[in-house]
């Protein structure tokens, strides 16, 4: 069995290194004690599983980004409505501010004009 400190599997070796002050480490696998068909077959089955996982955060992140794009167009579309609701309110209030007014200086004539005949009824 090979060095424990490198929590090697069985059918891997440490070699010795050329030098002590080398970090770099060398594996010689040992075809026999070592089980690599299944080890790869292994892998491929989580390379399909890990594919899989991609595709599918790939199509959530596709309708996520269409669900955002559509509710960016639906604000837009909310904007331009309030802004054209805000417009015409602002023309009313305008155009009735003035009909207000209209009729406070149209009752201001009826007061003067009544109050100009009952003093004029009353003289006589």
């Amino acid at each position: 069995m090979a060095n424990s400190s490198y929590g090697s599997r069985e059918g891997l070796t440490v070699r010795p290194a050329a030098s002590s002050s080398s970090s770099e480490i060398s594996l010689q696998i040992d075809p026999i004690n070592a089980d690599l068909d299944d080890h790869i077959i292994g892998l491929r089955g989580q390379v399909r599983k890990l594919r899989g996982v991609a595709q599918e955060i790939q199509s959530e992140a596709k309708y996520q980004n269409d669900f955002i794009s559509h509710l960016q167009m639906t604000l837009t579309k909310a904007q331009a409505g309030v802004k054209n609701n805000m417009r015409r309110m602002n023309k009313s209030i305008i155009q009735n501010g003035s009909n207000h007014l209209v009729h406070v200086v149209l009752f201001a004539l009826a007061c003067f004009f009544l109050v100009y005949l009952v003093s004029k009824f009353s003289r006589k």
